[in-house]
């Protein structure tokens, strides 16, 4: 869990570095520092969805690409309980 939550934190502190790339490069950099922190890459999913769409996956708002149009969103392949409550990163 602590692996986890040091993921995240080194995730959401690229997003500000990132703010204007384009979506595919600023997924590939978080999934490249999640992989890492000793994540495998088959435990977890990064979906890029509209900003009114975040919400309903119940995921983990980890950055935001396209001038804040689009949201990166962290999923915990095959556990219901994580990723219940969404966070907003701000750049």
């Amino acid at each position: 869990m602590k692996k986890l939550g040091l993921t995240l934190l080194t995730a959401i502190a690229l997003v500000p570095t990132l703010a204007h790339a384009s979506c595919d490069s600023v997924k590939a950099e978080i999934q490249q520092k999640i992989i890492q922190n000793g994540v495998a890459e088959s435990a977890f999913s990064l979906d890029v969805v509209p900003n009114d769409q975040a919400d309903q996956l119940g995921g983990l708002v980890v950055g935001h690409c396209e001038n804040d149009q689009q949201k990166i969103v962290y999923k915990r392949n095959g556990d219901d309980n994580s990723g219940t409550a969404t966070q907003s990163v701000s750049p």
